[in-house]
C-alpha cells in the first residue's frame, strides 16, 4: 500500500489536470445518485482535502444528511483515471467559502474558473445558493495510463 504522502501528488495532477469530476453520493433509499462537479484539492504534507464549489441543493443536502460519503472519479481521454472515496461535510460558515472562492478564481485553467460566471451565484460567495463541500478522502487510487505504459509502474492505492 503506497503511503499517502506518495499519492496525494501524484492524485492531485491528474484530478487538477482533468478539473472535472463525477461526485455520487446514495439517496435515502440506496440507490447512487451521480453528477459532475469541479473539486479543487489541497495538499500540506500531511493531509488531502477536497474542496467544492456548489450549491446546497435540497437532493444534496438530504443526500449527505442520510448518508454522509461520496466517490469522487476522473477520467481523462488519454485514459488517466483517479478516484477518492471520501466523508463529506458542508461548510457554509463565510470564510470557508470566500477562501474556496478565491481558490477556484486564482487557480489557473483547467482549475481556476471565476464562480460569478454561475447565475445562482452572481452575488458571491456569502449568497445562500453558494455552499462547500469538504471532502476527506479514506481512500485514492491513481492510474496515470500514460505514465503506467511508459513505466510499467502499478496503480497506486492508498487507505487510511
Amino acid at each position: 500500500m503506497t503511503e499517502l504522502a506518495q499519492i496525494a501528488p501524484a492524485f492531485i495532477q491528474v484530478a487538477h489536470g482533468i478539473a472535472w469530476a463525477t461526485v455520487s453520493t446514495v439517496d435515502r433509499q440506496g440507490r447512487p445518485r451521480s453528477r459532475v462537479l469541479h473539486p479543487y484539492w489541497t495538499w500540506d504534507g500531511d493531509e488531502l482535502v477536497g474542496w467544492i464549489a456548489t450549491s446546497p441543493t435540497p437532493l444534496k443536502r438530504a443526500h449527505l444528511e442520510r448518508t454522509p460519503f461520496a466517490s469522487v472519479s476522473y477520467w481523462s481521454p488519454a485514459q488517466d483515471v483517479c478516484t477518492a472515496e471520501c466523508r463529506a461535510t458542508w461548510a457554509f460558515d463565510d470564510e470557508t467559502r470566500e477562501r474556496t472562492w478565491r481558490m477556484f478564481v486564482e487557480a489557473p485553467p483547467p482549475l481556476g474558473y471565476d464562480p460569478a460566471i454561475i447565475p445562482a451565484w452572481k452575488d458571491g460567495p456569502t449568497s445562500a445558493a453558494f455552499a462547500v463541500l469538504r471532502l476527506d478522502p479514506w481512500r485514492l487510487r491513481v492510474l496515470p495510463v500514460t505514465v503506467t505504459l511508459e513505466s510499467g509502474a502499478d496503480v497506486l492505492t492508498w487507505m487510511s
